[in-house]
């Protein structure tokens, strides 16, 4: 199907922080709608009252935006539309689909526990209660045959019904389960493809049951995504790995970073290409060239990807980005004075702090690990501290001469550049990595800079003696 006829739905619960498994499955619905000019619509399944936290719906909605993914239409809620699943749910009962269960979950295993299958084993079928009796309601589901999911990306698994248990679809306190809720809604809004993750496929022979039994017309084509592993190919576990989308933002990745990367989970365009603007996604993505092995959720290979969108941003963009995770004391002008340099050499915004902290401060803070290897164990440390005193006093201030004044400290040494600055750069920055030296030591100033090669090789002498 392709055109304005094609309707997806991104159908995420309330119940705790976004997954990044959410936010692929949302991005994978959204280029598909998009690509098509098709409808994309949000719908927030909070009927679990007991779950369910407003934060957590404002932290769905937030992440979508800040992604970029626009919805079609005002978001649905679920717990807006008790009336229909209730309707739907009467009428189950009354042409026969479903029926009335009183049974305990102790009762039920009481008579199942030795049993070889496990699962409901039919007691109230035919009891005929109704819902005076105050139970939960149960699908009738048939004792023989078989449900096909048709699947663009499984393939067509078969499920028999003999291991398919009378589900409940109505809890006894006339709140509606999910499976009744999902296929009422589906039904309502007119989906022509569901589009979710690979946990969601036991369900779907259900779903079917459900459709066909409140005759839904036109079954749904179905897009089962695989899963996201870590690098021991587990699933990803909130209690275990990184995985909340909110994370990675505060972190400072960019979203251009995250939806280019969330796109390649399970998905790949033509050739080698890796990098991939939003436009290039819609009019490339398509649904069954999704493959259906685990995708392994990188967090080396997305830093990758972020360094490189960071990377690409014009200078003032990034100085923008940038400003949430500057320190307030910071002299704008001077950070702009550096940014292109900055710019090149950090992952996640969050770490720009580091590399610029230098400038704004008048005291140095060492890192002791740099000091000691590249100071302390420093070959000819104190020799190069000593002629830099000396040469930058008088040198002309400009990046080209220093870097030239510095390789000719190196030489006298019998060090190559690479090792002459690393003294004098942990002298004026605290540490031994960060933006180019000598950009940095003219934003620095001359006297700031003598200031601090003074400082650290007081320091340097009074822990020789």
């Amino acid at each position: 199907m392709s055109g304005a006829g094609v309707r997806v739905r991104f159908a995420p619960s309330p119940t705790g922080f976004f997954h990044v498994g959410s936010a692929r499955t949302a991005l994978f619905n959204w280029l598909f709608a998009r690509g098509r000019e098709g409808t994309f619509l949000l719908r927030i399944e909070d009927t679990d009252a007991e779950r369910n936290r407003p934060e957590w719906i404002d932290m769905i909605l937030t992440s979508m935006r800040w992604l970029g993914l626009d919805w079609d239409g005002d978001p649905v809620f679920q717990s807006e539309r008790s009336a229909l699943y209730r309707k739907a749910a009467d009428r189950l009962f009354e042409e026969g689909h479903a029926y009335y269960c009183t049974c305990t979950r102790e009762e039920v295993e009481a008579r199942t526990k030795d049993n070889a299958t496990p699962g409901y084993d039919r007691f109230c079928r035919d009891r005929g209660l109704g819902p005076e009796s105050g139970g939960a309601l149960r699908f009738r589901t048939p004792h023989e045959g078989s449900t096909t999911v048709t699947d663009l990306v499984r393939g067509a698994p078969v499920f028999e019904h003999a291991a398919i248990e009378d589900f409940v679809v109505m809890r006894s306190n006339g709140t509606p389960i999910f499976i009744l809720a999902n296929v009422v809604d589906d039904v309502d809004m007119a989906i022509t493809h569901v589009v979710r993750g690979e946990d969601h496929l036991p369900n779907t022979p259900k779903y079917l049951l459900l459709w066909a039994a409140l005759g839904g017309g036109d079954v749904p084509a179905f897009a089962h995504l695989p899963l996201l592993v870590n690098d021991r190919r587990q699933k990803l576990s909130k209690r275990r790995d990184k995985v909340a989308l909110e994370d990675y933002r505060e972190q400072g990745y960019l979203p251009s970073a995250m939806v280019n990367y969330l796109a390649l989970l399970g998905w790949a365009p033509g050739g080698d290409r890796e990098f991939l603007t939003v436009e290039e996604l819609v009019a490339e993505f398509r649904l069954e060239e999704v493959n259906n092995s685990p995708a392994f959720f990188d967090e080396k290979k997305l830093a990758h990807f972020n360094q490189h969108c960071v990377a690409a941003l014009p200078v003032a963009e990034f100085v923008a980005a940038a400003e949430k995770w500057l320190p307030p004391h910071v002299d704008r002008s001077a950070f702009e004075t550096l940014a292109p340099l900055v710019q090149e050499r950090v992952k996640v915004l969050s770490e720009v702090p580091d590399m610029v902290e230098f400038l704004f401060t008048d005291t140095v803070v060492f890192d002791e690990k740099s000091w000691e290897k590249r100071v302390v164990r420093g070959a000819s440390a104190a020799e190069i501290l000593d002629a830099a005193l000396v040469e930058y006093a008088s040198c002309e201030w400009q990046a080209e001469v220093l870097h030239d004044t510095t390789a000719a400290i190196g030489e006298r040494f019998g060090l190559g550049l690479g090792k002459a600055q690393f003294p004098i750069r942990v002298a004026v920055m605290g540490r031994d990595v960060g933006p180019p030296l000598f950009e940095s030591l003219v934003v620095l100033g001359r006297e700031r800079t003598l200031d601090r090669l003074r400082r650290a090789r007081e320091r340097l002498a009074a822990g020789q003696d």
